[in-house]
């Protein structure tokens, strides 16, 4: 039984359509361990400097506030908090 050119057609587009996911989904898999080696690596780096993550909740503006600072500062956002923390418990303690 001969197949219809249209038949032929939509079994080469699905042939090819399998192969493109399934390079994709490797270049997927080996993107994914790639950024997974670098975090264990960056929470080495962070422990042996005894930094310990740490998660709140705040306000929307303030964090504004916070990312257009820490832009400008030298360290990041972390060198930011560190810098505000230790001024804020400083002038609590006075």
């Amino acid at each position: 039984m001969a197949m219809k050119k249209t038949d032929l057609e939509k079994n080469k587009a699905l042939k090819l359509t399998h192969a493109m996911k399934q390079t994709a989904s490797a270049r997927f898999g080996k993107g994914a361990e790639d950024a997974k080696l670098d975090r264990r690596a960056q929470r080495k780096l962070d422990q042996e400097q005894g930094l310990v993550p740490f998660a709140c909740k705040l306000n929307a503006d303030l964090v504004e506030q916070l990312k257009a600072r820490a832009a400008t500062h030298p360290e990041g956002m972390t060198g930011l908090l560190t810098d505000l923390l230790k001024q804020g418990l400083a002038q609590a303690d006075a």
